[in-house]
């Protein structure tokens, strides 16, 4: 398991020698804004399961920082048997980026944003959708970081309703979100392994015919609780419901 006290610096790839330069914009930050020093230990991650738990042994200033790094042990940290996938309606303002960075420190497995019927953010193609969907993936990035996670979560291109039924028919488990449904997350026998798609609608609500169509495709509907959560908590408070009710958490 990693070390939940040791600061996490995301690279593209893992060093292979046990003695390194750390330098590039993670290391940029470790100098200046967290200031390491020499005999502090961090974490090198690949943001997909590897880890390297280094201490520096070297620190270098000026307008090229970077540290010097001798590796003290490396590993993988496995997935879980049991992956939930989030599929976020797309919100407006920053309720989806804080969707988005609260699923991440909660361990969603991965982010779909969906162009729902009632989302007021639309997420045009070009310029304008591709800023959105990479301040998803740079909050993704950012709040793994923050949580000390070995995998960070992909933040998929977002996806047409007809497009989500087809994840729905893939997958071994799917629910959508929703209130005012009899039936609860609890009444369900949940699987403990494979891939399990969870739906969240935007701020106001899931058509009926969007209920209609995912249902069709095979979707349950639940409710998490007595209360009405905002579409930017509601993976949050499910992810830890499953990660309680199914090993993901052991």
């Amino acid at each position: 398991m990693p070390e939940t006290t040791l600061p996490v610096f995301l690279v593209d790839k893992l060093p292979p020698m046990d003695s390194v330069i750390f330098d590039g914009e993670e290391a940029r930050h470790a100098v200046t804004v967290r200031r390491m020093r020499v005999g502090e230990r961090i974490l090198l991650s690949d943001g997909a399961g590897g880890l390297v738990r280094c201490v520096i042994d070297g620190v270098q200033g000026g307008r090229d920082p970077a540290l010097g790094l001798q590796i003290e042990e490396r590993w993988v940290e496995p997935p879980p048997a049991l992956r939930v996938n989030v599929v976020q309606a797309l919100a407006k303002g920053d309720r989806g980026e804080l969707a988005v960075e609260l699923a991440t420190e909660a361990g969603v497995d991965t982010i779909i944003p969906w162009r729902a019927a009632r989302s007021v953010a639309k997420w045009e193609e070009g310029a304008r959708g591709e800023k959105a969907l990479a301040r998803w993936r740079n909050t993704a990035r950012a709040a793994a970081k923050q949580a000390r996670r070995a995998y960070v979560p992909p933040v998929l291109e977002p996806v047409t309703t007809r497009e989500l039924v087809t994840l729905i028919e893939f997958a071994d488990l799917a629910l959508v979100l929703e209130s005012g449904i009899t039936e609860r997350l609890t009444d369900l026998t949940l699987p403990a392994t494979g891939e399990l798609l969870l739906v969240v609608g935007p701020e106001g609500g899931i058509t009926d015919e969007e209920l209609t169509t995912l249902s069709d495709a095979g979707a349950h509907t639940v409710r998490l609780g007595p209360t009405v959560l905002r579409t930017s908590t509601a993976a949050t408070v499910a992810l830890g419901a499953l990660g309680a009710l199914t090993t993901r958490w052991n």
